[in-house]
């Protein structure tokens, strides 16, 4: 492609990363619940996961092209914004992933690309209307009907099956739950894969290299299938740890209402061009799946701490991307430099954090306070 400069092929090599730590937290979207009620073993639901992440990712573009053509104005924004954007959506998903918070990936990016462009191009840079109807109503609206659907189908599964033997209810559900588990995957590929080709294809606009209403390109749907799958393969545990065990002790029938109400709430919002957020549906339904049950059974406590990592994920991501993009914007090449090192710097440090206490397929299903409490040397190595 003529148009394809430097600054750009960095700017997609970024967005590709970007996608890889968004397979980091959503691999728990798709199979937290299922590793928790023992239907899958750890490395198995996390392989299932990347492949039908990978899947999904061919399903639809309406998604990508909300994201390409709709919250920004693409004749305003430069590759030097989308970097700087990316930027600040990658290093706050790597913050929430060290911390075990199921976060939104892609309110993360969205943060990051509003607040860049913002900076770069002025507030008429973005489509703050659009930002409300695709965006933040999709975000109030779509984990609250995941809930009420989880919550129902839990009822239901469990007065369905209340005469049953016990042994039968579990093994059903759990035979369920690996059907179930594997369409959240696949809907998560056709919903969370297309934001990061929405971005490269804004990239290539931007650039020239495609036209103003274009779709994403084949190997621009390939390439994010396929990190976004490497991603959710070799990084989910944490998270998984936090949604399957961390709010709720999920039984297999509340492990299949939940994903099933997950699934229906994702698909029609990717048919209907809604860039929502997978993981606050996902939540929303293993926690309208506990209330389904007993409502004691929620842990509050750490319902209350992913509220506020979805509340602050937006302006954070917001904020570091429009720092990123003063830096960018007003030091060029230099400055541009300057980010991409300081966000190695910064990405490096989290991961050498991360290695203090690891998760892994041995204690994953550990309770979340057990697994934060200080451990002897040698311990979860």
């Amino acid at each position: 492609m003529e148009h394809i400069t430097f600054l750009v092929e960095v700017v997609i090599v970024t967005a590709l990363a970007f996608d890889f730590t968004n397979g980091f937290h959503d691999t728990a979207n798709a199979m937290a619940t299922s590793i928790a009620t023992g239907a899958l073993r750890p490395k198995v639901a996390v392989l299932i996961a990347g492949v039908l992440n990978i899947v999904g990712a061919f399903l639809s573009t309406e998604v990508a092209r909300t994201i390409s053509v709709g919250i920004v104005d693409d004749t305003l924004v430069t590759p030097g914004m989308i970097f700087a954007g990316l930027v600040g959506a990658i290093l706050w998903n790597l913050v929430t992933w060290l911390l075990g918070l199921p976060s939104s990936s892609s309110h993360a990016l969205f943060g990051g690309l509003i607040g860049a462009v913002w900076v770069g191009a002025g507030e008429h840079g973005v489509h703050f209307d659009k930002v409300v109807e695709k965006i933040l109503v999709p975000a109030v609206a779509s984990p609250v009907v995941a809930g009420l659907a989880a919550l129902f189908a839990t009822y239901l599964a469990y007065r369905l099956s209340s005469r049953a033997r016990g042994e039968s209810v579990t093994r059903g559900f759990r035979l369920g739950q690996i059907a179930s588990a594997s369409l959240v995957s696949l809907a998560h590929g056709t919903n969370d894969a297309q934001k990061t080709m929405g971005v490269i294809t804004l990239t290539l606009i931007s650039a020239g290299s495609l036209g103003a209403d274009a779709g994403p390109p084949p190997w621009v749907i390939a390439s994010a299938g396929l990190a976004i799958g490497l991603g959710t393969y070799i990084g989910g545990r944490r998270i998984i740890r936090t949604m399957g065990k961390g709010i709720t002790d999920i039984q297999s029938p509340q492990g299949f209402a939940a994903e099933t109400a997950s699934t229906a709430v994702i698909l029609t919002s990717a048919h209907l061009g809604f860039a929502l957020s997978t993981t606050q549906v996902c939540s929303g339904g293993i926690l309208g799946a506990g209330l389904g049950g007993r409502l004691a059974e929620v842990r509050w406590s750490t319902a209350g701490r992913m509220a506020v990592a979805w509340l602050v994920t937006l302006p954070m991501a917001g904020a570091v991307g429009a720092v990123a993009a003063g830096v960018v914007v007003h030091g060029g090449t230099f400055g541009t430099i300057l980010i991409a090192v300081a966000a190695i710097a910064v990405a490096g440090g989290i991961y050498l954090a991360s290695r203090r206490n690891p998760v892994h397929a041995h204690n994953v299903n550990d309770h979340l306070d057990v697994a934060m409490r200080p451990q002897p040397a040698g311990v979860g190595v």
